[in-house]
């Protein structure tokens, strides 16, 4: 960056008063901080990369203390930096405020294939970081190994299965399935049956693969117990909602078998626990039912759960997960985005695929079309319904698809007399996460907390009583 957009990168974090997931402070004005190896390993692994601002002090309320001195700053970061692995190459820019001198040091995001970035005296496992939020935290296990299943084009769908034989596999499905491959395909119709399975993916050194035994098992579940869905409908908006009578599920759901046939059956839970209504095409006067949510955007959600999830052996015991609440339905999957794939590419750019045999197999059994098509359908059916957008979260250890099934929350928000300067004055002593939502006139918690109560935090003007556990039941949230 130039000086002067260090200038202005200084002077809004000052009046923030506050961090970011880009944006590390450091006073540094009676020396070189001594521990950078966390954010210099969290920055480079993270697609944005960072910056690590010298010369500001929260402690003080962050004041503008200056660099002891800019040189010996630079050199001794660049020591620091020459001690990760692989090594970090910081670009620096100097400006002076007030008199005194500011640095800051650009950390470039690494290359997926070249991560983690770790500090060598710790090692890879307890010197590797991860950002989230403004803090910097030691990488898990899982994370760790999905940065060398990429690296290394490791495909856990494609593992054998030890207990399973071919006798365990439906036969009638898969040998439609293998004709439907042999058609228009005279060379590989000619090879032997083993061969066909093994370059198929069915099998794997004479075993079946996990992707055989998901799509064609006569029952997967004997296998992997987890690899299932479980169903929920509850009677509010928050898991642990009691309705009138006290019954905390409405409906409650284990759902088995194949991929094929867990999706249609959790299709059918999904129109069972849906309000239909009747509606009147304008043009034609035809009354035709409408389901609460799209089916169309449904299915493609559930299709990629089940396709697209993690399968490895850190999530085999975590099953995908419907959740139906009174504004909303979530659908989790387990493990986060794969590859270089960010939010905001989703539905735009070609994806990496973490499950490459499994999604060929699925496509010609579910007529899962493996176009990248699943994200714009969801967009497009939901506006079509006049719903807000999906909402897309790529968490730590799960992906999770949300669809709102009214825009009430946001006309409500409009109406709502009391806004940001209200919400401040109203957590002028500590809230609650559904005091919050009640006092903005909102019944969707989450919606409140992701419109509103996030972005106060990030500016700093919102604080936490627990910062250091930010999803606790007893978090409440003050201005200040």
């Amino acid at each position: 960056m130039l000086s002067d957009e260090l200038v202005d990168l200084v002077k809004r974090i000052c009046r923030q008063k506050a961090e970011e997931q880009t944006i590390e402070l450091k006073a540094a004005h009676l020396g070189t901080p001594k521990r950078l190896y966390d954010t210099l390993s969290s920055f480079s692994n993270q697609n944005e990369g960072g910056i690590i601002v010298f010369g500001i002090d929260e402690a003080k309320n962050y004041e503008i203390v200056g660099v002891y001195d800019v040189q010996d700053l630079q050199k001794k970061v660049t020591e620091q930096c020459n001690q990760m692995e692989p090594p970090v190459r910081g670009l620096f820019t100097i400006a002076e405020m007030n008199g005194i001198y500011v640095c800051s040091c650009e950390i470039p995001s690494l290359e997926l294939s070249q991560r983690p970035c770790y500090y060598k005296g710790a090692g890879k496992v307890k010197g590797s970081y991860i950002r989230v939020g403004d803090a910097d935290l030691p990488t898990t296990e899982y994370e760790l190994y999905s940065y060398e299943v990429f690296r290394k084009h490791t495909h856990d769908d494609e593992r054998q299965v030890e207990r399973a034989g071919l006798n365990s596999l439906d036969q009638d499905a898969l040998q439609r399935y293998l004709a439907h491959q042999k058609e228009n395909r005279p060379g590989f119709a000619s090879m032997p049956e083993q061969d066909a399975y093994e370059m198929m993916n069915i099998t794997r050194g004479g075993k079946p693969t996990l992707a055989a035994v998901m799509n064609f098992g006569i029952y997967p579940q004997g296998f992997f117990p987890q690899l299932c869905i479980t169903a929920v409908s509850v009677p509010g908006n928050e898991i642990g909602d009691v309705s009138e009578d006290n019954v905390r599920f409405l409906d409650n759901m284990r759902i088995e078998g194949t991929i094929p046939a867990m999706i249609e059956e959790a299709l059918r839970f999904c129109r069972r626990n849906m309000k239909v209504r009747t509606v009147i095409d304008s043009a034609t006067g035809k009354r035709m039912d409408r389901t609460e949510y799209p089916m169309d955007a449904v299915r493609e959600a559930v299709l990629n759960a089940l396709i697209h999830r993690d399968y490895s052996c850190y999530t085999e015991g975590t099953p995908v997960q419907i959740d139906f609440f009174a504004d909303r339905l979530e659908i989790h999957s387990p493990g986060c985005l794969y590859g270089r794939m960010s939010i905001e590419q989703l539905g735009y750019a070609r994806p990496d695929l973490r499950n490459p045999s499994l999604a060929v197999m699925s496509e010609a059994l579910t007529s899962a079309e493996n176009r990248y098509s699943g994200i714009p359908t969801m967009r497009r059916t939901m506006k079509e319904y006049g719903l807000p957008a999906p909402k897309f979260e790529n968490r730590r250890d799960e992906f999770v698809v949300t669809f709102y099934n009214t825009k009430e929350e946001q006309s409500a928000v409009r109406e709502k007399t009391g806004s940001q300067e209200s919400l401040l004055e109203f957590c002028h002593i500590p809230r609650t996460r559904q005091e919050i939502a009640a006092f903005l006139g909102i019944r969707t918690v989450s919606y409140a907390m992701e419109k509103f109560v996030r972005p106060l935090l990030e500016t700093g003007q919102l604080s936490m009583t627990i910062p250091e556990k930010p999803r606790s039941s007893k978090q409440k949230y003050f201005a200040g």
